[in-house]
């Protein structure tokens, strides 16, 4: 998942801020800085060092923070003061320059309210978003800035610049620049107030971690290893939380099914009352905007400036993907029943909580695979050498530790990314559960990339196990697609203008390269270069790899009808006027869309939970659409081979370098050579 800063949660500047537009596809390492205003002489680059105020002091972080706001304040005064018929190129370069003050303040506090461990600077980091966000609007709504922006001769500038600058002046309009006082007043204020509850939203799903308590027979069918990390309390009770290490390795081994409903219901409870008016006030202050600035709906304001285009073509997708994905998902269905009922003579329905354990015992016996087998050959620290190594020789680069950087929390691990002699950025790896900290897996932005001007920096932040302990194989696919991400920002963090780097894409493509980059992880010629067990070091076999593989096509049908219920949800909820009951809304779409009846059936509130519900709004299908794409895109390594070094540069150079330089659309032409389409996924689908 590519995580949200707040310049993406600030509709201001949806698209020109963060979700995400473009400069020319040239190799990143070669690309002319951007021009500075005249006055000013091109500095060299400073090494990467993005994260040392998180390592710092509060008074540094909020210094940064004062910094960056001045500096953006600054570029709009000089933007005002310049000619823009004689100053074009410095006009663009001190937008470009405010933009990048304000990108430098939202991520370093979009990071550090999600994973710094002391709460005091959690709390600085949610007051400095809220000053960028309030900054950030202001500029949006600033009459002078957009029409000197709008006055500027484009003609003789390179076709990135004329993109970038189209859509940006596109983003002013729908921050309502062109509207009356009292209109932009509204706006500002909405948007003031939607920042602060999507944090809210966030901050307590993110501290709200329930713990269930259960006799020790009831972890019957745990790994060893499980069982070993959870003994018993002097109570002899042994305490399971709803952490993502914990919840789904139990919902998947656990044989007591009484066991699994209490822990599923517990999950599904977090956030719960909190979220609940949260919630409600989310999604009537975006119908608020949404209609203030002249369109429907939310949705329909956030779909216009996605791939998508309009709610429309959103809605036409899902229902598309609807009718490719009910068949084989009532097939699975049937199956994983049938497979209940061998257990529980006259089942008549397949629990929530039972899907995932018949899922794994249908694998087990139809595959001849358990899924435990593979765990042994998924140690931590081979899989995070497994996932360096396949993307340093695939892609050129290398990646050397930073021993001496400094970071919020002493088990992050800092490398700089090099491609031979020429540094490309740096990454950090904050990749292991603690108290308080994000409970998902996600890349985030730490300082966006310019030519001549900064390194890109990213960090990835996981849950996952420490070394020496063990992976499920859906988390060694978790960790593949989250560097999917982070390469998308090393590698597209070197183009002419902040605006435009690094992920900086149509919000509905974003998730492209990292779907794409998570197949390597189920190919038997990628597991092989690192799978090896962690004891006896022998290599994962390719019988064991093929049941794998064969296991993991088993749910697929099922995992897309979650996805588009997901996704359908998200939409409905932002497509309607506010008042609405969001549990009965959900009810409605699992009848349609899922087998499984959660909330309709078992009273929990799972939507309070459903963190993307903040920062994704109405556009979660994303997750699908870039599915569907990443399935095309994959054809070109099946064919050549998933290791083959020129298909993987030919991607590197025409879909990641560019960023977003030019619509997501040309991005995949340039890369197949033919406009990309809906065949490779159905095909998929029915392949089974």
């Amino acid at each position: 998942m590519k995580r949200l800063s707040a310049l993406t949660l600030s509709a201001a500047l949806a698209s020109a801020g963060c979700t995400h537009t473009p400069a020319a596809p040239e190799p990143a390492a070669r690309q002319s800085p951007a021009p500075a205003p005249a006055a000013q002489a091109p500095r060299p680059v400073p090494p990467p060092e993005g994260a040392s105020v998180l390592s710092g002091t509060l008074a540094d972080f909020t210094a940064a923070c004062d910094a960056d706001l001045e500096r953006a304040r600054a570029q709009v005064a000089a933007i005002k003061a310049l000619d823009a018929r004689k100053d074009g190129p410095a006009v663009l370069a001190a937008y470009d320059e405010a933009q990048g003050s304000l990108f430098a303040a939202a991520n370093r506090s979009s990071l550090a309210r999600e994973v710094h461990p002391d709460a005091a600077f959690r709390d600085a980091a949610r007051e400095c978003e809220q000053r960028v966000d309030s900054a950030n609007v202001a500029l949006s709504q600033d009459r002078g800035v957009y029409d000197v922006l709008a006055a500027v001769d484009l003609s003789a500038t390179d076709a990135a610049t004329r993109y970038w600058l189209e859509r940006a002046l596109l983003d002013f309009r729908r921050a309502g620049v062109d509207r009356d006082d009292a209109t932009r007043a509204r706006v500002k204020e909405l948007n003031e107030e939607l920042l602060k509850l999507g944090q809210k939203f966030s901050k307590n799903i993110a501290e709200d971690v329930r713990k269930v308590t259960f006799t020790p027979a009831e972890l019957d069918g745990l790994p060893e290893d499980y069982r070993e990390a959870h003994p018993p309390g002097a109570d002899g009770l042994v305490v399971i939380t709803t952490n993502y290490p914990d919840y789904f390795p139990f919902m998947t081994y656990a044989k007591s099914a009484k066991a699994r409903e209490k822990l599923w219901r517990a999950y599904r409870q977090r956030a719960y009352p909190a979220n609940h008016k949260v919630l409600s006030l989310l999604i009537t202050r975006r119908h608020e905007l949404a209609t203030l600035l002249g369109y429907a709906n939310w949705a329909a304001y956030t779909t216009e400036t996605k791939m998508t285009r309009t709610q429309q073509a959103a809605a036409d997708f899902i229902d598309r993907l609807g009718a490719a994905t009910e068949a084989r998902a009532k097939r699975e269905y049937a199956q994983l029943l049938a497979r209940k009922q061998q257990d529980v003579q006259g089942a008549k329905v397949l629990e929530p909580w039972d899907h995932d354990f018949y899922e794994d015992r249908l694998r087990a016996e139809r595959f001849s695979f358990d899924s435990q087998a593979v765990r042994p050959f998924f140690e931590y620290g081979r899989v995070k050498a497994g996932v360096m190594d396949i993307t340093s020789r695939i892609w050129g680069i290398t990646y050397k530790p930073v021993k001496d950087a400094k970071v919020w929390q002493r088990e992050v691990e800092t490398y700089d990314v090099f491609d031979g002699d020429t540094l490309l950025g740096r990454i950090y790896l904050d990749m292991h559960p603690r108290d308080d900290k994000y409970k998902h897996a996600a890349q985030f932005d730490l300082v966006a990339g310019q030519a001549g001007k900064r390194y890109p920096e990213a960090a990835l932040v996981c849950n996952f196990a420490r070394p020496g302990e063990l992976m499920t194989h859906d988390e060694v696919e978790t960790f593949f697609h989250e560097f999917g991400h982070l390469l998308h920002a090393i590698f597209g963090g070197h183009l002419k203008w902040a605006g435009i780097a690094g992920t900086r894409v149509e919000w509905d493509f974003v998730e492209t390269p990292s779907m794409l980059l998570q197949q390597w992880a189920g190919n038997p010629e990628v597991l092989k270069e690192f799978a090896r067990h962690h004891e006896t070091n022998e290599p994962i076999s390719a019988e064991l790899v093929e049941k794998l593989r064969a296991s993991k096509e088993f749910g697929q049908g099922l995992w897309a009808r979650r996805q588009l219920f997901l996704s359908a949800l998200s939409l409905d909820y932002y497509s309607r006027a506010p008042g609405f009951d969001t549990t009965q809304a959900l009810v409605a779409l699992q009848d349609k869309l899922s087998p499984f009846k959660h909330e309709h059936r078992h009273g929990t509130h799972f939507e309070v939970a459903f963190g993307h519900l903040d920062g994704y709004s109405a556009a979660y299908y994303t997750y699908l659409w870039s599915s569907v794409i990443a399935k095309d895109l994959e054809t070109e390594f099946q064919q050549k081979g998933f290791l083959d070094r020129e298909t993987a540069m030919k991607y590197r150079r025409t879909v990641l370098e560019p960023g977003g330089s030019k619509p997501a659309a040309e991005l995949v032409k340039d890369f197949l050579g033919r406009e990309y389409g809906f065949d490779a996924y159905r095909a998929w689908l029915d392949s089974k």
